[in-house]
């Protein structure tokens, strides 16, 4: 891992526009882009269709080492590959969050996955975001950011999205899923959501992503980093 490449750590749960952050920043700064939710999204995609139990932590760790997953740019989201296919829809339903948080508090899939989330550190520099970006993937990370936004507000923006896209969905069960999985990310015994000590922590319940993004670019120039 080299430090001398800067990494701006975008962490906290989902819904609270830290993909859609982080992939504007990085556009706008010209550096590359990890969204490490993917490769646990994909890996419990592919742990599915091989028949691999989810809980089966070592079957799921051994997939993780050779998992086949690849990132190719788009128009709007990065295109997320498995094995050559485009999986990206399939992979950000629901239940694609739901299973990705059920290997992502396996420890040894964790493990698996560690280097090759730190592979994505390449110059100019790198954004990623994720659950534990600055805690333990970049704990060097020359700037780590926190979001944070009510569950009701996040559940409210799935919500939206998911119906902009045709999709039936409840909003009740929206809210009580996203509180599941906050309970499960954050008492989990591995890199269990939290902000790091030296994280900027930042509340996007009554904010819009243009907001985020001008208070973020301000602290960066503030720090000095871009």
């Amino acid at each position: 891992m080299s430090a001398a490449v800067p990494v701006v750590a975008v962490d906290g749960p989902s819904g609270t526009g830290k993909g859609t952050l982080s992939l504007r920043i990085a556009r706008a700064l010209g550096w590359h882009f990890l969204d490490s939710g993917a490769l646990y999204r994909v890996l419990a995609h592919h742990a599915t269709l091989s028949g691999v139990d989810l809980t089966d932590e070592a079957a799921v760790a051994r997939l993780a080492r050779s998992l086949p997953v690849a990132f190719a740019a788009g128009d709007g989201e990065p295109r997320v590959l498995l094995d050559g296919r485009d999986v990206t829809a399939a992979i950000r339903t629901e239940e694609g969050g739901a299973a990705a948080s059920v290997v992502a508090a396996l420890p040894a899939v964790r493990a698996a996955l560690l280097e090759r989330q730190r592979a994505f550190r390449a110059a100019p520099g790198l954004v990623a975001d994720g659950r534990d970006m600055g805690t333990v993937v970049f704990p060097d990370a020359a700037f780590k950011l926190f979001l944070t936004a009510s569950p009701e507000a996040r559940a409210e923006r799935r919500y939206k999205q998911l119906k902009g896209k045709g999709i039936d969905v409840n909003l009740a069960a929206l809210l009580e899923d996203i509180r599941r999985r906050d309970q499960r990310d954050e008492q989990r015994e591995v890199a269990p959501l939290q902000p790091a000590p030296d994280a900027e922590i930042l509340d996007t319940t009554t904010l819009g992503i243009p907001e985020v993004e001008a208070r973020v670019r301000q602290l960066l120039r503030l720090r000095g980093i871009v």
